[in-house]
């Protein structure tokens, strides 16, 4: 997955470097997370310059503790969105989502809420597995980007939002077609069939549309339908005449003989 989200949160949120921020030296852990009270300029300094140095989890905890120690200052509202920032570049993803969300439920009407939801998003994108695995992730990334491009159409983070929400459809298609694969293999026709009609219905745009013409042809002439696998094969003939798929079907539903 790309990373341009570290160029697009730099420019949303328009961070600079406090310029009355103390800078903390050394590089004990320990000194800087453990609690002490410290003023918001020199804690979010602190936060800032672990984020800089690439220390992402240290930089969440201290972003974490501007919110603690200083819940009511104008820079509690920044620090959660960096918060949940430096957990996304983190990979802890669960935690990116957290304080994302409880963003949103702080300042729902913020200008910065769209990058919240973005980053709610990403955090599931980041998150999908190979076909071969539970796809809830991926169907939860799906409805969390279908959120940002409803609510935020005109939004820097829309078109990006429906290039993913393409991307992730072709791999839930692909889902549907492992297992429809998977019950051709075992001679469970029907089952079969039921997974390649839901590519074509509800996958009709993704990359595997023709393959599971081809498949549900397959299942057709097995189940001994054959006119429904000579009108399969049109379909398919029709929308890809030059693919290797409608070649495969045409042969297979002149060699049986379909009328």
């Amino acid at each position: 997955m790309n990373r341009k989200i570290t160029a697009i949160c730099a420019s949303a949120l328009c961070l600079t470097t406090l310029s009355a921020c103390a800078a903390l030296g050394g590089g004990n852990k320990g000194a800087d997370t453990r609690y002490v009270a410290r003023d918001v300029d020199t804690l979010y300094s602190a936060a800032k310059e672990r984020l800089d140095r690439g220390q992402h989890k240290l930089a969440a905890a201290l972003f974490d503790e501007v919110e603690r120690q200083h819940p009511y200052s104008p820079w509690a509202r920044r620090a959660q969105q960096m918060s949940a920032f430096s957990y996304y570049v983190a990979g802890d993803y669960n935690k990116a989502i957290e304080s994302s969300r409880r963003f949103l439920s702080i300042h729902p009407g913020n200008k910065d809420a769209p990058y919240a939801y973005y980053l709610i998003s990403l955090s599931y994108y980041e998150q999908i597995s190979d076909v071969t695995r539970d796809q809830k992730i991926t169907e939860q990334a799906l409805s969390a980007l279908g959120e940002v491009a409803r609510r935020y159409p005109n939004s820097r983070y829309a078109a990006d939002a429906l290039l993913k929400m393409d991307l992730v459809n072709d791999h839930l298609a692909g889902k549907e077609m492992e297992i429809g694969r998977f019950y051709q293999r075992r001679g469970k026709w029907l089952a079969a069939t039921i997974r390649f009609q839901t590519v074509i219905e509800k996958y009709d745009t993704t990359t595997h549309t023709p393959e599971a013409l081809l498949r549900l042809t397959e299942s057709y002439l097995a189940l001994g339908i054959p006119v429904e696998a000579k009108r399969t094969a049109a379909v398919l003939g029709a929308n890809y005449p030059g693919s290797k798929w409608y070649e495969r079907a045409f042969k297979l539903v002149n060699k049986h003989g379909a009328t």
